[in-house]
């Protein structure tokens, strides 16, 4: 399903979104996972990058699974679900705006505080969305700059470069 950023798919958007219960996301998760693993042209590490609601499935994967490798972006909420940090064994990476109107400094904080050893980044004058070229908060510095590490992190994590 492809919804758009505005308007009836905007709602239709967070309709799906709030439907979604955690046991359904985490069974998904699993599964998901568990499929990749199986398929037999997969022999290397497995992945996972999300952006906004993806950010967090991101971070719920890398706490429920046994993933090599995580980046989130902008992911809101993660914050709220900062016990499950402990259950994390795989490297992650995080990627938030500075002037994000929906994940505040302080959320942004406790995900630091929470996961010393992730690598997390903040980009100043960037928005929530700045990665999505598709949305008017779309910021091309913080955009090429996320990228760029995201790149180089997930050659080190997945690919021991």
């Amino acid at each position: 399903m492809e919804l758009g950023y505005v308007g009836a798919d905007r709602d239709r958007a967070l309709a799906l979104m709030q439907a979604y219960g955690a046991e359904e996301v985490r069974a998904d998760i699993v599964t998901s996972v568990q499929a990749l693993r199986a398929r037999p042209e997969l022999t290397g590490r497995v992945g996972s990058i999300g952006y906004c609601m993806g950010g967090r499935l991101a971070y719920l994967t890398a706490a429920s699974t046994p993933i090599d490798a995580v980046v989130a972006y902008y992911g809101g909420g993660i914050h709220n679900q900062l016990s499950l940090a402990a259950d994390i064994q795989c490297p992650m990476q995080f990627h938030y705006a500075a002037l994000d109107d929906h994940i505040p400094p302080a959320a942004v904080q406790q995900v630091a505080e929470a996961l010393p050893h992730a690598d997390l980044h903040v980009y100043a004058g960037a928005m929530h969305g700045f990665n999505c070229w598709a949305r008017a908060s779309y910021h091309a510095p913080s955009a090429a700059l996320a990228h760029g590490r995201t790149l180089e992190f997930l050659a080190h994590a997945l690919f021991e470069v």
